[in-house]
């Protein structure tokens, strides 16, 4: 009788793990609260920056204990021009350039 009360409580720990790690998962994989700055508003800002400059590619990074930000890709004159735009002020917080060659 000894060895089946082990059994059981053994049981009832891993069900509690299970539980447990259960709720983990789903807490981590929760979505958070979408940006105040929109991808059109993050656009609009970079080419306030670099006018006349048509845009490669725009991307939204989390970036946990930094600010979140839309890295915008715009490309004017054979440069490209690399920003990262505060996801929650409109703030551009680095540029980056980089001329163009032939594997861009």
């Amino acid at each position: 009788m000894n060895t089946i009360t082990k059994f059981v409580a053994a049981g009832a720990g891993a069900v509690v793990l299970v539980a447990g790690g259960g709720a983990a998962y789903a807490a981590a994989t929760t979505t958070a609260a979408a940006p105040k700055v929109t991808a059109e508003r993050a656009i609009e800002i970079a080419h306030q920056q670099v006018p006349g400059a048509w845009v490669k590619e725009v991307s939204y990074d989390r970036r946990g204990n930094r600010p979140d930000v839309w890295e915008v890709e715009v490309v004017k004159g054979g440069v490209d021009h690399e920003l990262d735009v505060d996801a929650a002020t409109g703030k551009v917080l680095s540029q980056n350039t980089d001329r163009m060659d032939d594997d861009d």
